[in-house]
C-alpha cells in the first residue's frame, strides 16, 4: 500500500498560483498555512472567508509507481469533502458526492510506470445543492443554508454555536492499494454473550481477482475457527469463548477488550489480514410500558444503567485538525466529570476509529446519530443511494466497538415535522421519514442486530403513521429534548418535567475569558436572540448586571446552576428517569455556547458543576425533600445532619438523616417544616448540597469579606480563602493571570469562618500571585457593590 500523503499542491482560479497542501486537510487550513487568509476563528474573520465554499478547487500530487505484477491496483479515498472528481493521468476514475463514506476506484489501467499525476477536483458545493433543490423542490430547515441537500457535515454551514466555514478537501487518508487473488472487502463481527458464553459471528466478504478456494481464519486468543470460501465471496465464521471477561461501562466494571484477528489465505499464502479489539457484553434498550408511559433504560449485562451523558459536536470546525491526542483530552474531560455516555450528534460526522477506540478503552458508552439534523431531507435520488451506501458502510465499520450501544435515526427531525410548521411548507414532498422508519432500521437489523435502533432524538416510541401519533417529544415516553428552558423559561422550570430520559437540555455561557480575549470572540454569539436570553436570565436571578467582568462571571454561574439543577432533579427521579445527556460537552471554535469545555479546551464553571452533579453518590435538595442517589455497586450508609443556617453562620435548626441508600438506587427524605419556612437570610446545607429560599436578588446576602493568600508549593500555587462572611459560588479564574493556568475546583460556597484552598497549576514562575486573591480573578456572587 502506498500512502499518498504528499507533497500535494492546491490550485484554483481564485489563487495566483499553486500553494502547498496537506492531506488529510482542507482548503481553509492550507490557505492559512500559506498566509493567504487570516485565522477564521479570530474576530470577524469568519465572514471574510465565505468565498472559499463557493469556489472550485483542485488538489494535485505527482508520485512514482512501479508495476510489481499485482492483479489489482485500487485508489482508496477514505474521505473526500465533498463534490469531487478523481482523475489519474487524465483518466477520470469517478465522481463523489458524499463526505460521510469512502470510495474505491480501480486505478490499474490508468497507472503508468514511473511518474503519475493524481488530481482531485472539488466543485462549488453551493452549485450542487442549488441544482438539487431546483430539481427536487425546496425543503424546510432550521438555518438558511442548504445542508440537507448534500451528504456533508451539516454544521459546516453554520449552527447556533458554530461558524459558517464551508470546507473542501481530502479530509481522510488516500492511498494506492495493490493486491492479487483476493482481499477482505468487509469484516463485520457481531459480538454477544449468551448464558456466559461469548459468541463472535464474523461476517466476511471477499473481493476476488481470481477464482480460487479461499480460507478465512478468525481468532480471539487461543480460540480459532475457519471458513472455506468456495464458489462464494462471503460467509460467517463463528467463535465461542467460555466465560470471557466482559466489557462494562464506566462505574460498572472493567471495560475488558479482546483482540480479534481475521486472516484471508489461499493455500498457505496470506492475502490479507484485519485486526480490531472487541468486547463481550449483553445489550438491550428497555422500553417496557407502564402506568405512566414507557421506560427508556439502557441495560448492559442485565444491569440497568443510569446514563450520565453529554452531547458531542465536532471537536474543531476544521475536523482534520483533530487527532488522537485531541480526542483523548476531550474524552478525559468527560470521564473526569463522571460522564458515562457520549452522544455523537447528527449534525456532525461519524468520528474516526480513534474516537471509538478510546471510548472502548475508557468504558464510555456511545449513542450514535445517523447524520440528519434539524431539517427535512429529500428521499429521492441521487441522495437516497448515497444515504444507503453511507449507512451500510458506517454500521459495518463500527460493529467491533463495544462502546457503541445505540443507533438513532436523526436529531429533532420528527419533532420538527410535527411542531415547526414543516408540513405546510412540504406540501406532500418527502422529508426523511422513509429513512428513519424504513431504510435505516432495515440496515441496522440486517447488518448489526446486536444493537438497538431508535428512530429519532427526541422520539416517544411506537409506530409512525402521521400527525395523530403520540407527540414525538412526550416526556412520559422514550427520549425527550427540553429547550423551553433557555429559550423562554427560567431554569427552575426543569422541575416541571418528569421525563423518562432527557437526551438534550442546555444553557449558554461564554467561553473562558482568556479564550474570548485570544480570539477577539466576545461577539461570537450564533444563537438567535442569544445575548438577550443571557441578559434575561441574569436579570431574573441577579437584577441589573453592568460591566464585562460581572457579565462574564455571572453568566457562567447561571449556566452552571441551570445544568446542576436540571441534572440533579432528573437524577432524583431515578428509576422513573434513567438518563440525562447534557447539551453539550465541547466546542468547535471560540464562542458563547452551551459547552462545558470551550473551544480552546478550557473548562467552564459548568464542567465543575457537572462533575459534582454526576458523582456516583449525590445529595441534592429538591422542593421539600433531600434526595440521595447512589450509582455505586455498594449500599450507602448515609448519616448526615441537615442544617438551617443564617448567612451570618448561626444554626437555626437541624435534622439528622440516617438512611441506607441501596446500590444503584435512590432515597427521598421528607424534610420537617422547621427547615422549610422561607427566609431571605437563611439557607439549608447538608454536606456539599445547598438550598436557598429565593433567587439571588431576593436574598439578604452580606457584602463579601474574606482573607485570601497565595503561595507556591511544589510547582503549583495554593490559593486559600478564609471566609469572613458568607460567600456564595466562589470561583477562581487563573487563566486571567496566565492563559496556561488551570484550577482544580470552582463554585465553592462557604459559611463565615470556613476556608477552602484552590490548587492552581501551570502558572509561570514570574506570574503575579497577588492577582489570584482579588477580582476579577477571584469572585463570588455577593462581591458586587
Amino acid at each position: 500500500m502506498i500512502e499518498l500523503n504528499g507533497p500535494w499542491t492546491l490550485h484554483s482560479d481564485s489563487l495566483d498560483g499553486p500553494v502547498p497542501a496537506s492531506v488529510p486537510g482542507c482548503v481553509h487550513t492550507d490557505l492559512m498555512a500559506a498566509g493567504l487568509i487570516d485565522d477564521p476563528f479570530l474576530g470577524e474573520n469568519e465572514v471574510k472567508t465565505g468565498w472559499i465554499g463557493r469556489s472550485q478547487w483542485a488538489y494535485q500530487l505527482d508520485f512514482d509507481w512501479s508495476d510489481q505484477g499485482d492483479q489489482r491496483a485500487d485508489l482508496v479515498c477514505a474521505g473526500l469533502d465533498t463534490v469531487a472528481t478523481v482523475i489519474l493521468n487524465d483518466v477520470t476514475l469517478g465522481d463523489t458526492r458524499n463526505m460521510h463514506r469512502s470510495y474505491r476506484f480501480d486505478a490499474r489501467a490508468a497507472l503508468r510506470e514511473g511518474r503519475n499525476r493524481l488530481e482531485v477536483r472539488f466543485d462549488d458545493v453551493y452549485k450542487y445543492t442549488d441544482e438539487l433543490r431546483e430539481q427536487l423542490g425546496d425543503r424546510p430547515n432550521s438555518y438558511p443554508e442548504p445542508f440537507n441537500f448534500v451528504r456533508k457535515m451539516a454544521c459546516n454551514f453554520g449552527w447556533d454555536w458554530g461558524p459558517t466555514l464551508v470546507t473542501a478537501g481530502i479530509w481522510r487518508p488516500i492511498s494506492l492499494q495493490t493486491w492479487s487473488v483476493a482481499r477482505l472487502a468487509e469484516v463485520r463481527p457481531l459480538v454477544t454473550i449468551r448464558d456466559g458464553v461469548g459468541i463472535v459471528e464474523v461476517h466476511v466478504r471477499a473481493e476476488r481477482a481470481a477464482e480460487t478456494p479461499l480460507t478465512v481464519t478468525a481468532a480471539v486468543g487461543n480460540i480459532r475457527a475457519q471458513l472455506q470460501l468456495i464458489d462464494t465471496d462471503q460467509g460467517v465464521v463463528r467463535l465461542e469463548l467460555p466465560d470471557p471477561a466482559r466489557w462494562w461501562p464506566r462505574g460498572y466494571g472493567e471495560p475488558t477488550l479482546h483482540d480479534l484477528t481475521v486472516t484471508l489465505t489461499e493455500s498457505d499464502r496470506e492475502l490479507d489480514t484485519w485486526q480490531r479489539r472487541i468486547g463481550f457484553r449483553d445489550l438491550r434498550l428497555d422500553t417496557t410500558p407502564d402506568e405512566s408511559g414507557s421506560a427508556f433504560t439502557v441495560v448492559v449485562n442485565d444491569v440497568p444503567v443510569f446514563v450520565r451523558g453529554v452531547n458531542w459536536i465536532p471537536e474543531d470546525a476544521f475536523v482534520t485538525r483533530v487527532d488522537r491526542s485531541r480526542y483523548a483530552d476531550r474524552l478525559a474531560d468527560a470521564c473526569e466529570a463522571n460522564v458515562n455516555l457520549i452522544r455523537v450528534w447528527g449534525g456532525g460526522i461519524y468520528e474516526s476509529d480513534e474516537f471509538y477506540d478510546l471510548c472502548d478503552e475508557l468504558g464510555l458508552l456511545v449513542e450514535q446519530d445517523f447524520l440528519f439534523a434539524c431539517a427535512a431531507y429529500p428521499e429521492e435520488e441521487p441522495l437516497r443511494s448515497e444515504v444507503e451506501a453511507e449507512a451500510r458502510e458506517q454500521v459495518a465499520r463500527l460493529t467491533p466497538h463495544p462502546s457503541l450501544i445505540m443507533w438513532v435515526g436523526n436529531n429533532e427531525n420528527v419533532w420538527g415535522w410535527r411542531d415547526w410548521g414543516w408540513q405546510a411548507d412540504l406540501d406532500g414532498r418527502t422529508w426523511g421519514s422513509g429513512y428513519y422508519f424504513e431504510l435505516l432500521p432495515s440496515i441496522v437489523a440486517e447488518l448489526d442486530p446486536t444493537r438497538p435502533y431508535w428512530p429519532a432524538s427526541p422520539y416517544s416510541g411506537g409506530p409512525f403513521t402521521g400527525a395523530d401519533d403520540r407527540h414525538p417529544n412526550d416526556p412520559a415516553y422514550g427520549s425527550t429534548h427540553i429547550w423551553d428552558v433557555w429559550n423562554t423559561h427560567d431554569y427552575a422550570h426543569y422541575r416541571s418535567y418528569k421525563p423518562r430520559f432527557v437526551a438534550e437540555f442546555g444553557f449558554q455561557a461564554p467561553a473562558a475569558y482568556s479564550t474570548l480575549e485570544r480570539a477577539s470572540a466576545f461577539t461570537h454569539q450564533k444563537a438567535g436572540g442569544g445575548e438577550g436570553k443571557l441578559r434575561r436570565a441574569l436579570d431574573e436571578h441577579f437584577g441589573p448586571v453592568e460591566g464585562i467582568d460581572d457579565w462574564h462571571y455571572l453568566t457562567q454561574v447561571n449556566q452552571a446552576r441551570a445544568i446542576q439543577l436540571g441534572v440533579e432533579w432528573f437524577r432524583s427521579l431515578r428509576p422513573y428517569c434513567m438518563g440525562t445527556i447534557v447539551w453539550q460537552l465541547n466546542d468547535c471554535w471560540p464562542v458563547i455556547s452551551w459547552s462545558a469545555v470551550d473551544g480552546d479546551g478550557r473548562r467552564k464553571p459548568l464542567w465543575y458543576a457537572l462533575r459534582r452533579s454526576y458523582a456516583d453518590r449525590l445529595l441534592t435538595f429538591q422542593p421539600g425533600v433531600l434526595a440521595a442517589v447512589n450509582e455505586s455497586d455498594s449500599a450507602w450508609a448515609l448519616q448526615v445532619p441537615v442544617r438551617r443556617v443564617s448567612f451570618s453562620g448561626d444554626v437555626i435548626a437541624t435534622f439528622d438523616v440516617d438512611v441506607v441508600v441501596p446500590a444503584r438506587g435512590s432515597v427521598t427524605i421528607p424534610l420537617p417544616e422547621s427547615l422549610l419556612e422561607p427566609s431571605p437570610g437563611e439557607c439549608l446545607v447538608a454536606e456539599d448540597a445547598w438550598w436557598f429560599f429565593g433567587r439571588d436578588k431576593e436574598l439578604a446576602y452580606p457584602a463579601a469579606a474574606f482573607e485570601a493568600t497565595a503561595s507556591r508549593v511544589a510547582g503549583d500555587v495554593l490559593v486559600t480563602v478564609i471566609a469572613g462572611t458568607f460567600l456564595r459560588d466562589l470561583c477562581l479564574f487563573p487563566d486571567r493571570v496566565d492563559p496556561a493556568a488551570t484550577v482544580d475546583e470552582q463554585l465553592v460556597t462557604l459559611l463565615p469562618g470556613e476556608s477552602f484552598t484552590f490548587r492552581v497549576t501551570g502558572l509561570p514562575a514570574d506570574a503575579p500571585l497577588a492577582a489570584l486573591t482579588s477580582a476579577p480573578v477571584l469572585r463570588c456572587v455577593n462581591d458586587r457593590r
